[in-house]
């Protein structure tokens, strides 16, 4: 069955944004570059044998949480940072953004990509479900679970979360 798909030039310009920022928040701020640009790459690759064009942008974001789950795995691979700094260096300044985002980072791999899919991708539950393979009352509960974490590591700092 042949479907009618828009030049991926277009999909690329409507969608850009969405897999950039779902890709960094995933992966966070060194690595989301990577991440989005291996979206993309399996995205131009899968294109062309696509069954139905009505939600492009679900099957990106899916691809994208894909890929950043991939990355988080290959990470076992690669060397760890130590604590200690090059002489001379200075420590970046922690703020509520960076402490918020390294707990999110920690939550557990599902917890954490329902959180992003639903609050950064600004997902509905059955779209967040259907990326992860699972039910909307499954999304819904992996995302009160992962608040509920948050707000527990962050105290106070986290009070407009989920709201």
């Amino acid at each position: 069955m042949t479907v009618a798909l828009p030049p991926f030039q277009r999909l690329v310009d409507e969608h850009w944004r969405d897999v950039a920022r779902l890709a960094f928040a995933l992966a966070g701020p060194q690595e989301g570059e990577d991440v989005a640009q291996q979206t993309w790459t399996k995205a131009l690759a899968g294109y062309p044998s696509l069954t139905d064009a009505r939600n492009l942008r679900g099957w990106l974001l899916t691809i994208t949480a894909h890929t950043a789950t991939d990355h988080h795995r290959s990470r076992a691979h690669r060397p760890r940072p130590t604590d200690e700094l090059p002489e001379g260096a200075v420590p970046p300044a922690e703020t509520t953004d960076d402490r918020l985002w390294e707990q999110v980072r920690a939550l557990p791999q599902r917890q954490r990509t329902a959180v992003v899919l639903h609050y950064v991708a600004d997902l509905a539950h059955t779209e967040v479900a259907a990326a992860l393979g699972t039910t909307a009352a499954a999304s819904r509960r992996l995302v009160s679970d992962a608040l509920t974490s948050l707000r527990s590591q962050l105290g106070t700092d986290l009070h407009e979360v989920g709201s």
